[in-house]
């Protein structure tokens, strides 16, 4: 996984006669959710239409795909009543505020993904969550709170690129296989960071891979910080 969520071309092609052809194509936002979006079985694909706000969603959805529009907020009572949902992409919008408590009720969502936003800080995330990206947003660490991940005990896949952290988020969960922190702000890191500096046979098995090129770091001076680890990150040690 590249923290990239591939969803099927959703575009609808109408053919008319000669005349119909030379008119613009319209947007009405105003439709009802499935005449502006397209509805099959459980999932709910609503990319590139120009929506400002999530629609209402319908009973049951588990897949809701709102790539690249201009959502700017997520509000609580957008999923208030839609607790079925699995996967949520938001990649690619204006996101700028999540209301706490937004995704409180998504206790069977898995992936989630909020990618290419302008968020400075991060919400309260569903306690099942397996993969989580939120490259490309203005992330900074104070955006994260002390035990934002500890408790997402099947966290696996965490994208956090292209931000602006200044330190490696805290208590990451045990489950996490890929960590993704290239091209931020981070300039230090301990020997607790990754690892138990009081625990020397510590090993965190379940870890392959760890990006952190493009911080101002030199990871040569902090070799401790990566001896539970079976490879080391990839990043600038000279």
């Amino acid at each position: 996984k590249d923290g990239t969520n591939v969803s099927l071309d959703t575009s609808l092609r109408l053919q008319g006669d000669d005349s119909e052809r030379n008119v613009p194509p319209t947007k009405d936002t105003n439709l009802p959710t499935c005449l502006l979006c397209v509805c099959l079985s459980g999932s709910v694909y609503c990319e590139e239409i120009d929506i400002e706000t999530v629609p209402p969603l319908p009973k049951e959805t588990a897949y809701l795909y709102a790539r690249f529009n201009k959502i700017k907020r997520i509000a609580v009572s957008d999923f208030a009543d839609i607790t079925t949902l699995r996967r949520i992409d938001f990649s690619g919008n204006k996101i700028e505020e999540i209301e706490d408590g937004a995704f409180s009720k998504l206790l069977l969502l898995e992936e989630l993904s909020l990618a290419e936003n302008r968020l400075i800080k991060l919400p309260v995330l569903p306690p099942k969550l397996t993969t989580f990206n939120a490259n490309q947003n203005r992330i900074k660490s104070r955006g994260i709170k002390a035990n934002a991940f500890k408790k997402l005990t099947n966290l696996a896949y965490l994208y956090l690129g292209h931000n602006a952290l200044e330190t490696v988020p805290l208590n990451l969960p045990e489950s996490l296989r890929i960590l993704h922190l290239q091209y931020n702000n981070i300039t230090t890191i301990t020997d607790d960071t990754f690892c138990k500096s009081n625990n020397t046979r510590y090993i965190r098995t379940r870890m392959d891979e760890i990006r952190m090129e493009g911080n101002p770091i030199l990871l040569a001076k902090h070799v401790n910080a990566f001896s539970c680890l079976r490879t080391l990150p990839v990043g600038t040690y000279y």
